[in-house]
């Protein structure tokens, strides 16, 4: 099995090949689709069910370490098609 990793959504434990790494850039977070981006990395399943979840509780802040505000915009509309 290859390298595991956890979602900031839901918490649970997958492949890193199931997941979508986002990194944040400025007050931005981007989505990572060849995990090379420099910075801190946050994995999320890709699905917008953990998306919802992962800003609920706030995670993305907490888990890719930065204060204020972040846009997440991005995301979201990747998970949306």
């Amino acid at each position: 099995m290859g390298p595991v990793r956890t979602c900031i959504g839901c918490r649970s434990r997958a492949p890193r090949s199931s997941l979508l790494r986002v990194v944040a850039q400025h007050t931005r977070v981007v989505v990572d689709t060849s995990a090379v981006l420099p910075g801190r990395g946050a994995w999320l399943h890709p699905t917008l069910e953990c998306f919802r979840l992962a800003q609920r509780r706030r995670a993305f802040g907490r888990a890719l370490r930065v204060s204020g505000e972040l846009d997440t915009s991005e995301v979201e509309n990747r998970l949306n098609g």
